[in-house]
């Protein structure tokens, strides 16, 4: 079988460990393998299929020999040194949102718009890959299977997301205060124990960053430019994932029954959805899996052709390293690496 010489960007980090338990769990041909963080990381060991590696400082020198680069490492990381490593003939999978709106650099959920990956256009493009945010990955995985059997006319979500898409920090800044300790460097400007907040604001028109890249990357992945979609997206006091209410207005009738089948048989999507027993997703049945729960799947009575559905995600799985490495198999499988 080939093997890939694989870098992995961050590595320290919790999308970074949990990139290297994908890899080993989804049995990824993996080669060689280089660890790479910041300076203050270089030197920490991680066990990686039985073997010890020493994580090394990222530098412009570090890709020499690397075939596929999983950067988790922030947008500032990525701004700088994915250029550098697609200089070297990597591709760069990138998880910030430095790349993901970049002309020409495909923004790819392998379930959804694989075809992407054929059509990378510019010589950066060709070597530089975008995964998209976390709430955006598991809603389209939904949407998709829908959209192509009946259109969607707009869509309105709002997400409950987990504090574990802040990192380390956030999930820290949780515990620390639901055991009543003074929490040092939050990273939340609010509590978040007992509480919602909203995630950083001075983005256009009142809206939130998080809620933009929904837009933005929904229409981008979907390649729908029109499609009317609004977000609102908000940090909930859990770890295990995130949920969200989607809304969707389609271009055709369509029967509860029909958009059930439509989902079990959709790759990567799990139908959870039987009122009568209380069963629905929930981010604690969705921590540590790869799929896409979907439940509360009922029909919208205010528009003629309207759905509500519930839709649940590990976001450091599915919503960061899973689908990073979906991608880098996709690329392998089309033989585009």
């Amino acid at each position: 079988m080939r093997k890939y010489s694989i870098a992995v960007v961050g590595a320290t980090g919790l999308v970074g460990r949990t990139m290297l338990k994908v890899l080993n769990e989804r049995r990824f041909p993996v080669g060689n393998l280089l660890l790479l963080a910041s300076k203050r990381s270089t030197g920490k060991k991680i066990r990686f299929q039985n073997k010890i590696y020493t994580v090394q400082e990222l530098t412009a020198e570090s890709f020499k020999g690397i075939e596929i680069a999983l950067f988790s490492a922030g947008s500032s990381t990525s701004r700088i040194f994915a250029p550098i490593a697609a200089k070297t003939g990597t591709i760069a999978i990138d998880n910030s949102s430095e790349w993901r709106m970049a002309p020409g650099v495909p923004l790819v959920v392998p379930e959804v718009n694989p075809e992407a990956l054929r059509n990378r256009k510019g010589k950066l493009a060709n070597f530089i890959i975008a995964n998209p945010n976390c709430s955006t990955i598991q809603m389209v995985v939904a949407l998709k299977p829908l959209h192509d059997a009946y259109g969607m006319k707009r869509v309105v979500v709002s997400t409950y997301q987990s504090v574990t898409g802040a990192g380390h920090r956030g999930e820290k800044q949780l515990l620390g205060e639901l055991a009543k300790k003074k929490v040092v460097d939050p990273i939340f400007p609010k509590k978040i124990a007992f509480n919602t907040v909203f995630h950083g604001f001075g983005m256009e028109k009142d809206y939130t960053s998080e809620e933009i890249k929904m837009i933005n990357e929904t229409r981008k992945i979907m390649g729908l430019p029109k499609l009317a979609i609004t977000a609102t997206c908000v940090r909930i006091p859990v770890t295990g994932g995130h949920g969200e209410s989607v809304n969707v207005e389609f271009k055709q009738g369509f029967t509860i029954d029909a958009v059930r089948k439509l989902l079990k048989k959709f790759p990567g999507t799990i139908v959870q959805d039987d009122p009568a027993t209380d069963t629905y997703p929930m981010p604690i049945t969705a921590f540590d899996r790869d799929e896409v729960f979907v439940g509360r799947i009922r029909k919208d009575a205010s528009v003629k052709h309207g759905l509500n559905m519930w839709v649940v995600s590990d976001n450091l799985r599915k919503g960061a390293a899973t689908n990073a490495v979906q991608i880098a198999e996709t690329l392998a499988r089309m033989k585009l690496i």
